[in-house]
Formats: structure tokens, C-alpha cells, sequence
């Protein structure tokens, strides 16, 4: 029921955080005249791997930051582990969209950048599981609830692991992939 609450009131920020990320993204474009990209397929494909690799410094960011932690943290202090879990959004999304300001520079649509991270955040929030582990082959290139339970783990081999949104090849990019081996301890160790 925390959970629900807490989602309740998010879904109210959010609706204001999107509309203003939308204005604010539309006014940067037209003030510094952005040529706006053509939808072509291409482009889809480009928006979804520009947002997939935003979310993913976004949320490395808020690990490492303690004003984003601040408001991150409130994801990460269930010692449970569902999709209840993935209900738990911060209610300080404000300072995400200088994350996704060159997505506005390079000339996609807001209106499609808002879109693709809302189908990013969906996606998210079905990897909050522990009844569902996806084919290994997936987990080489897609987020699993598998990779994302270490995301939640307090155990030392899973701090600050793992911070795909929808791909975990950026984490294996740039090493901060580790694969579920010991059984996960969720929850967060003292402020």
C-alpha cells in the first residue's frame, strides 16, 4: 500500500515533470533552431539506443551524486524485492532532463523523447521480480530481472552495479556489469 501511495503522488509529479520537459525541450529548439531529425525508421532505432545510453549516465549519476541519490534512494530502501518495488519513484525528477538535453539538440521530437522514455520506464518496471528470470541469451544485450536484482542488492559484489534502463550493454561497456551469483540482499545500508 506504501508503494501505491508513493506511485500515486509520482504519477502527479510526473505529469508535471513531462509537460515541463516538453516545454522547456520545445523552447531550447526552436530558440537555438534545431533542425528537427525526419522520422524515418532510423531515427526510432537512434532515440531508443540515445535514451536507452541518457538513462543510463542518468542513473549512474544518481548513485554517485548525493542530490540525486537523495531523491533515488527511496527506490532502493525496500528490503523486499517486487514489482511493487518498481512503484517507488522519486518525487524529484527535475534535475533528470539535463540528462536528456542532447537528445532535444540533435533534433528529435519531445514529444517522441517523452514517449520513448515512458516505454523505457515500463519496461523497467517489469524487471522487478524475483519470480522471473529471461533466457541467458537475452541478458546479453537486454536488461533482465535477473541483472537488476543485483542493481538492488546491498551485498558488496552488487553496490553501484548494473544501471540499464532496457539494454545492459552499456554496463558492460563501460564495467559496471556484474552477473546475479550469490543470493542478493536488498535493501540500503545506512544513510
Amino acid at each position: 500500500l506504501t508503494n501505491i501511495a508513493d506511485y500515486t503522488v509520482y504519477l502527479v509529479i510526473a505529469a508535471i515533470y513531462g509537460y515541463s520537459e516538453y516545454l522547456l525541450l520545445t523552447w531550447l529548439q526552436l530558440e537555438f533552431a534545431v533542425q528537427k531529425l525526419p522520422a524515418t525508421w532510423w531515427y526510432w532505432l537512434l532515440l531508443f539506443l540515445a535514451d536507452d545510453f541518457c538513462f543510463y549516465w542518468f542513473h549512474r549519476a544518481s548513485h554517485k551524486l548525493g542530490l540525486l541519490w537523495m531523491s533515488h534512494a527511496v527506490h532502493h530502501s525496500s528490503n523486499e524485492f517486487n514489482l511493487s518495488v518498481g512503484l517507488r519513484q522519486t518525487w524529484l525528477p527535475f534535475l533528470g532532463v539535463f540528462f536528456w538535453l542532447p537528445l532535444a539538440f540533435a533534433g528529435f521530437a519531445p514529444v517522441h523523447i517523452l514517449a520513448v522514455q515512458a516505454i523505457s520506464l515500463s519496461y523497467q518496471f517489469l524487471m522487478h521480480t524475483q519470480l522471473v528470470n529471461l533466457p541467458r541469451l537475452l541478458g546479453q544485450i537486454f536488461n533482465t530481472p535477473s541483472h537488476h536484482r543485483v542493481h538492488h542488492g546491498m551485498n558488496s559484489e552488487y553496490l553501484d552495479r548494473n544501471f540499464a534502463g532496457v539494454l545492459i550493454v552499456w554496463d558492460k561497456l563501460f564495467g559496471t556489469f556484474t552477473p546475479e551469483q550469490a543470493p542478493v540482499e536488498f535493501g540500503i545500508h545506512a544513510p
